[in-house]
């Protein structure tokens, strides 16, 4: 079994699991999500991990695609495009700006407590990759403290959890008024209407 499907079973992305953590990820930034929408965008926006054999290589970045088609088929093209941009890498690699989503599933992220977070990371072989990814593409970024630079260095799985949690709330705070909306709402960044993608 690939380690992408491994993760939406029972790993960083179980489907029982992460919608839940990133619905109180968006509770925390903007309130509570009543739009049955954004749970559907809560349960979606990772099914593009089955089959894959990374998480955060090329091949992992891809998985936005998936869920965003299943949202835009079922509620239109903004929800797509909320969906697309919920990874900050597919978003920079297409130079489009971060969503809402995206900031809820980091904070999601860094709300995972180390007691659920590593065991299912390990399970899955998860863990291995975003323990080395994580200090490749960190690497030169002057947004971490001196102690969260030791800490997603250091080769102690809670350690560097707690690292790259305390970095990521502080990411997501850095970000939190850079999104842009889908539909017509208010963008509090630029007031820019949200960009469509087909």
């Amino acid at each position: 079994m690939k380690v992408g499907t491994k993760s939406v079973i029972g790993g960083a992305h179980c489907f029982l699991l992460h919608p839940f953590f990133v619905a109180l990820g968006w509770k925390k930034l903007f309130g509570f999500p009543w739009d049955p929408r954004l749970w559907a965008a809560f349960a979606l926006h990772d099914a593009g991990y089955v089959s894959r054999r990374d998480l955060d290589g090329i091949e992992g970045e891809g998985h936005v695609v998936l869920g965003a088609r299943i949202m835009g088929a079922l509620f239109g093209p903004a929800w797509e495009d909320e969906c697309l941009r919920h990874s900050r890498y597919w978003s920079r690699r297409m130079g489009l700006p971060i969503s809402r989503l995206c900031l809820a599933d980091k904070m999601a992220f860094a709300l995972t407590p180390a007691w659920l977070y590593l065991p299912m990371a390990r399970w899955t072989g998860e863990l291995q990759e975003y323990m080395l990814r994580s200090r490749e593409r960190q690497a030169g970024d002057n947004g971490f403290t001196a102690d969260e630079e030791l800490l997603v260095r250091s080769e102690v799985p809670k350690e560097w959890l707690r690292g790259l949690q305390s970095y990521t709330l502080r990411w997501v705070e850095r970000h939190r008024d850079q999104w842009t909306a889908f539909g017509d709402e208010h963008v509090p960044a630029n007031e820019t209407q949200a960009l469509r993608l087909r």
